[in-house]
């Protein structure tokens, strides 16, 4: 059976139905007790950020072969417990790249021209993206169509990816001129964090690049809030060193009083909607349905084998 506990596009429910049984409950998303009790049935779940699967809950679902997420983050999800109980963790790949990339446009320019500086009559005016340089930190699937948008206003367009070597093809073929970590920085009048989080990148962000940032900088972060030091990161904020900066997702803590970034208002938060719209949303339920059937499909591997 196919537990499905994330509301789900109609047409891909439909194509689900017609070759697994499945059991439609997005209500056990709220009762975790109710979810572990249906877990022994299952051979697959599609599940939302909400709900965790870990040890425990591997423990009671012995058929379970793949969890499906429909969104790209891996929160709630023990991705080790998970490998070990030979549970293929199944996310979309692609399917919220051009969402992402329009999201990281739109932050741009709304903060280009809301975040006024001082040109050099002495006037407070907006900026344009056309002519200015951004800096991609990471490269995801959002970076195809996010260079090519970027190219199209007629911006020049840098990255930094600590996976690829300066030399590697893909950088040409992206369009994209390869600098390091500081250099982009202070290059960069607009920064976009796309970097995928690992703890050897925990406070990546902080005194040793982004305190060399360039001024006047504009910033939007669809990566972890882990990848920046938050002292760091309020400095150039609260100094007026950098405009102003935009997250996609922050820890809720990271804003309280007492903390640095509390009550800094050049620094804008929402609630991981980059990746969330109409069109992305069928293209990963396809994406994860598909990955799910063929997961469900391949022949057990014999024992011992």
């Amino acid at each position: 059976m196919i537990l499905i506990v994330e509301p789900i596009d109609p047409g891909v429910m439909q194509w689900l139905v017609a070759r697994h049984p499945v059991r439609y409950a997005p209500d056990l998303a709220r009762d975790p007790r109710a979810l572990r009790q249906a877990l022994p049935q299952v051979r697959a779940l599609i599940i939302p950020s909400t709900v965790a699967v870990d040890a425990e809950a591997l423990e009671q679902a012995p058929l379970l072969k793949a969890v499906g997420r429909l969104s790209a983050g891996v929160e709630n999800l023990d991705a080790e417990a998970c490998a070990r109980a030979g549970v293929e963790v199944i996310r979309p790949t692609d399917a919220t790249a051009q969402a992402e990339a329009e999201f990281v446009i739109g932050a741009l320019l709304q903060m280009l021209r809301r975040v006024p500086v001082v040109n050099a009559e002495g006037l407070l005016v907006g900026r344009e993206l056309g002519g200015a340089t951004v800096g991609l930190i990471g490269l995801t699937p959002a970076s195809e169509p996010l260079a090519r948008l970027l190219e199209a206003f007629g911006a020049h367009v840098i990255g930094y990816e600590p996976t690829l070597h300066a030399n590697d093809g893909a950088w040409s073929t992206l369009r994209v001129e390869p600098v390091s970590l500081r250099g982009l920085m202070e290059e960069s009048d607009c920064v976009a964090v796309m970097l995928n989080y690992f703890q050897r990148y925990h406070r990546l962000l902080g005194e040793r690049y982004l305190a060399f940032c360039k001024p006047n900088q504009v910033m939007v972060s669809l990566g972890a809030s882990s990848l920046f030091d938050e002292a760091t990161l309020a400095d150039v904020l609260g100094t007026g060193r950098m405009a102003a900066a935009w997250f996609d997702s922050m820890e809720p803590q990271m804003l309280e009083a007492g903390r640095p970034l509390h009550q800094i208002d050049t620094l804008q938060v929402t609630p991981r909607v980059a990746s969330t719209t109409r069109e992305s949303r069928v293209r990963a339920a396809w994406d994860v349905a598909k990955r799910i059937d063929t997961a469900l499909s391949l022949p057990p591997v014999p024992i011992g084998y």
